[in-house]
This record gives structure tokens, sequence and C-alpha cells, in this order.
């Protein structure tokens, strides 16, 4: 007997292996084993079983047997194929990259069916939610939009569409944007698809995510829950997708294969005559633009289901400010803990000071790996590199000209948080941002758990606690910085903004009208900042519209940004401009045949030009038509040989430039 396999190497052939007598009975297709990949073992995923095989060359035996039933279906081997055309990467690595890599079961205790809920069920719709949930009923297989203000009960509505689609006998993938809002989903769907429920994200062990995929595959369960990779949950009758926070960058992955979920979602809803339904208060503007045209079908939901008003929004500016906490914010922060209400804190920068600097010299502590600042978190008491993991000793006299005269500048969420303990000293007060998530195993969920029983009274988080949570006692949210994104060199900076601004304040008073939302800034007369303060969203979609029509930019583009990263800045260097030549050369043969715009941006060093020790310089290749950019890309990745000790990422549709 022989097996057809893909390994996760970036290369585009299956290989074939023999397989021993003795191993024979074992092997099966969907299955892995273990392979000899040159001096190397390698996982093998059998996508064919033989008698025979063509060819003259030595075929060589498998080592081991992985598994003793399928881990994946032929609809992940189509999946793959589709991943490697579309983002132009590897079938092996695409399909590999969506079986979770544990051996052996590990068993996920999900939260009781008793335990707290942070949205209660909500029993009678209002007149927008029952329109949403039969409209999405009576006419299944399309392209759904559910655009609400914050608290305006989109997840009820996904949960009814979802009861409908698992009494037809067809199985959902509920997505969300971050770890943190699994938590909250978990529980909110435990009494309501009791049984049927598995969880796939990041935060699970590789052995526990296997247990969850195979519940799936076996057919145990009807509901997968998960971040971005639930998108590849094996169903064998997927009848609908569902994507919370639509917006949201995380949805995109940031290495090959950089797929987007939402792309993968189309895919499958198209393959299998699935609904998809997204949902967000703050649509990517591509989906506000797909609406407009009627290719997404818009369902608005434009008020709270609880009867809170929209919160009272205000700026403070914070040039006339001498603290990290303007003295308007600590005056509502303290009034707010007087009526017994909590308070929800947004910083979007971890650590304790984002910069360290000799103030005689200018000197910067960089990471030397990286061009970024390194950040001085005190609690470790080291200076790290968020990008690469760098770490060092802080340093007390300036290593340039010898000065003792050098400090801190910028505040991040653990400076912070010292100053509303040294404020608010009676105060509870926890703080959710990468570095408290990271100290234990499920320190999010009893931190989550411990402000929605009202056990503290102040939380402050990074974009961890932005989007999604529904906490009925909040009634302030502070916005310590709302310039952190602005400055960015990114067309999107201030969508992002915008959308971060108005996710953020709808954590606040969504089961009152006391609702109230403190933005301190230094740009109080920013476009995006304005708009959000006066919930403004509509307008500002179609001044964002304008400007991206008049620039060219997507959505009236498309793009792939094609990056080249090497230990050599020089050589790199040169290595991008023969890659913008062959680009050029090819846009010409394909300009002359097909006539139509086609535009190269670049080349130039990205924003973050040095990265883990490598140099990176990036191309920008644009068109309108993207069936004519697809085939530029890949006949340029095709066509270019990458220099030794060099590595090109290719990003279609890319969300960031940095």
């Amino acid at each position: 007997m022989y097996v057809t396999v893909y390994t996760d190497l970036p290369l585009d052939n299956a290989f074939t292996y023999h397989v021993p007598k003795e191993m024979e009975e074992k092997v099966i297709e969907g299955g892995r084993v273990e392979v000899p990949f040159g001096r190397q073992k390698k996982i093998g995923y059998v996508v064919g079983l033989s008698e025979t095989y063509e060819g003259t060359y030595t075929i060589k035996d498998i080592k081991k047997v992985i598994d003793s039933e399928p881990v994946f279906t032929k609809e992940q081997v189509s999946m793959a194929h589709f991943l490697a055309d579309f983002y132009l990467c590897h079938v092996g690595e695409c399909l590999s990259m969506q079986v979770p890599g544990g051996r052996k079961d590990s068993k996920l205790e999900l939260p009781s069916a008793d335990s707290y809920a942070l949205e209660e069920p909500i029993e009678n719709l209002s007149i927008y939610q029952q329109t949403a949930v039969d409209t999405i009923c009576a006419h299944p297989g399309e392209m759904y939009y559910l655009y609400g203000v914050t608290g305006s009960g989109k997840s009820e509505v996904y949960l009814r569409c979802a009861e409908k689609v698992i009494q037809e006998g067809k199985q959902v993938i509920y997505l969300v944007p971050e770890i943190t809002l699994t938590h909250q989903l978990i529980k909110q769907v435990i009494n309501r698809f009791k049984g049927k429920v598995a969880v796939l994200h990041s935060g699970l062990t590789a052995s526990q995510r296997l247990k969850e995929w195979k519940k799936i595959i076996r057919g145990d369960v009807d509901f997968a829950i998960g971040v971005r990779s639930g998108i590849f949950a094996p169903f064998r009758n997927l009848g609908l997708v569902i994507i919370d926070e639509e917006h949201e960058n995380s949805y995109k992955s940031g290495q090959a294969p950089r797929y987007h979920a939402r792309q993968v979602a189309q895919w499958r809803c198209h393959k299998n005559k699935a609904t998809l339904i997204m949902g967000s208060a703050t649509p990517s503007l591509e989906s506000w633009r797909l609406m407009g045209e009627g290719k997404v079908k818009k369902l608005d939901l434009p008020f709270r289901v609880s009867g809170g008003k929209m919160p009272q929004m205000e700026v403070v500016d914070l040039l006339g400010e001498k603290n990290i906490l303007s003295e308007r914010l600590v005056t509502a922060m303290r009034q707010t803990l007087q009526n017994h209400k909590q308070v929800i804190l947004f910083l979007n920068r971890r650590g304790y000071s984002y910069f360290f600097h000799c103030k005689s010299c200018g000197y910067e502590m960089k990471c030397p790996h990286c061009s970024v600042s390194l950040t001085y978190h005190k609690e470790q008491n080291k200076m790290l590199c968020h990008y690469c993991g760098y770490s060092t000793a802080p340093i007390t006299v300036c290593p340039e000209c010898h000065s003792l005269d050098v400090g801190y500048s910028g505040f991040g969420t653990e400076l912070v948080e010292k100053e509303v303990e040294r404020l608010f000293p009676f105060a509870k007060i926890e703080r959710l941002d990468q570095d408290t998530a990271s100290k234990t195993k499920n320190n999010v969920g009893a931190i989550l758990d411990r402000f929605a029983k009202r056990e503290s009274d102040i939380l402050l988080g990074t974009q961890m606690v932005a989007k999604g949570f529904n906490f009925p006692s909040v009634d302030l949210v502070g916005i310590v910085l709302a310039d952190s994104g602005m400055n960015l060199p990114d067309f999107r900076a201030e969508e992002r903004t915008f959308g971060l601004l108005t996710q953020v304040a709808g954590r606040a008073g969504r089961f009152s009208d006391d609702g109230h939302v403190i933005i301190q800034t230094f740009k109080p007369h920013n476009k995006a900042i304005q708009y959000a303060m006066h919930n403004m969203a509509p307008d500002f979609y179609e001044k964002e519209l304008a400007v991206r029509e008049q620039t060219g930019f997507p959505p009236y583009s498309r793009q792939i940004n094609l990056v080249l990263r090497g230990k050599n800045e020089k050589a790199v260097e040169c290595a991008i401009d023969a890659l913008t030549d062959c680009a050029q050369t090819l846009a010409d043969e394909i300009l002359e045949k097909k006539g139509e715009e086609m535009e190269i941006l670049g080349p130039t060093s990205c924003a973050l030009a040095k990265l883990g020790g490598n140099y990176r310089f990036h191309l920008l290749l644009q068109a309108k038509n993207p069936a004519l950019l697809h085939l530029w890309a890949k006949r340029l990745v095709e066509q270019y040989k990458i220099p030794s000790g060099m590595y090109m990422e290719v990003d279609i549709d890319p969300l960031s430039m940095m």
C-alpha cells in the first residue's frame, strides 16, 4: 500500500510513501503519519491511498501512524487548495495550518450551565431583532450584515438564527475577534446548546484543540465557537457562519498563509450553500460599501434592547493637563464610584513607560533586533520589545554620553494602574492586558467574572476590553489616550480610531440613561474623534469613502503587499529594486493585452524597517480589477527568484503596512 501526503513545508507537491505491512490496517485517509523527509521527520497529511504507484524513484516507508480516526475532511483539502491559490502560498502549509497539532486528546472543561452569564437570554425580541431573524431564516444561503449600535442585541439574533439552523440538522460556526470574548460567549450558549458546543482558539493546548476538533469531525457537536482559525471547523453539513465584530483586524492572519477569516467564510458558505451573517456597530469600510451596493443585505438594529440611551460623550484636551488622568476624568470617576457604579478605563498600550531616553544627548533605548523603542515594564523590572520579545535590564546612565539625566517618557496600562491606585486607594482595580492575561491559564476569565459580579470597581485594559462585553453596572468609560493609532503611516488610521472609540464607548450605560464617556486626546478636533463623539457613523463612512475614492485606495481598488526581508540591508534593498523591475515588466506585458490600470507603489522600507534582526523593504501592487491584480502577483511570485538568505512575504488585501 502507498499513501499520498502533504507536509507543512513550502512546497507545492504531494509526496508518495510506502506503508509497511504491519501498518496497513492503521493508515486512514484524512489521518496523519510521520514520514522521513531528507534528514528530518515530518508530519504527513494523508490525502490518498493506493495499491500501486507510478515512478522510477525509490519510495521510502512511513515511520509511524499518528491518528486512528480522521482529523480532516475532503473539504479541508479542497479549502487548502483554495487558500494556496488565492493567497499565493502552498497547499501543505494551508492544510497543516487547519489541523490542530496535538497528538493526544486532552479534555477541555467548559463552564457549568449555571455559571454567571454576561448577557441574559432575551425572551421578547424588539421589532428590529424579529425582522432580522425572520429575514435571515426566510432566505438562507445569502450574506447579511447586522448593523446596530452597541447593545442593540446582535448576539440574540445570531443565536436565534443558529437555533433554527441546528433544528434543520445543520451546523454553526460562530467567530469572535478576541479570546476574551469566547469566555462570555461560551457562558451564553451553554444553556441553549447543551452538550453540543465545541471551542476552538489559541488559548487551548494543542491536545485540547484536537479533542474539540474531533468532537466536530465525528458529528458530536453542532456549534463551534472560535477566533479566526475557528473558520476551519470540520463540519460536514455547515449551515451558518457568524462573524461578530466583523471590522476587527484580528480576523486577518499575520503570518503565512495570510488569510482573512471573512474571505474563507465566504468561500465555505458559497460551497455549502450556507448563510453568512456579519455584524458590528462599526463595519469595515469594505463591508459598508458592499451594503451600499446591495451585495450584502443590511439589517438595521438602531436601538439598545435594554432601553438605555447612547452615552453622553465629551472630549478633554490633554494640552492643558498635568497628569495622565485629567481633572475632569478623575472627578467623573469619583462621582461614578460614589453612585456604586463601575468604571472602564481604556489605553491601547501596555507596560509602564514606552520609551527610555537621555535628556542630554537624545539617546533612545531601542531593540537591537527591531527598529522600535523598548517598553519599560516595572513589575518585571525589564525593558521589553513587544515585537520580538527581546528583554534587558533598565539602565541609569546613558551609554552614549554617560549622562545621569535619563528617564522614561510615555505611559502604558501599568503606569495608569499605579496612578489609579494612588487616586482611588479604596477602589478595587483590575488590569486586563497581555501581561496579566498570560500570568495564569484562566486569568482572563477570572478577571472578567470578578468585574461582572461587581467584585471589582474599575477595569483598566487594552483593546481586550474594547468590544463585545455587556456589563450592566458600567456607567463611565474613560479613554485615557485616543491618539495612539492616529499617527501610524496607514490610510486606515482614522477608520480604526473611529471604530475603536465607538466600540469602547459602547460599554457605558447599556442598562441606564446615565452612560458617560470621556475621551482624552491631544487632537480634539480630529475627524474620527468628532464623528465618534456625536454618534455620526453614516456621515463618517460617507466622508471616508469619498476620500478613498479620490485617492484610489481600497475599497475602490485592491492591493497586494510584497515584503522582502534579510540580514543584509544593502542586499535586501537591491533585491527589492530587482523585484520592482520584474513587476513593471510584467505589468507592461499584461497591460498590453488587457488595457486596464495597474499601479506600483514603492519600493520603500517598511514602517518597521527592522524586525527580529531582519531588514524589511516592501512593494505594493494596486489595481481596480482584482482578477488582473491576482494574475500579476501570481506571475511575479512565479518568475522572481528570491536571493539566497532572503524571504518574501505575500500579503493579499493587506490590512497593515507596518
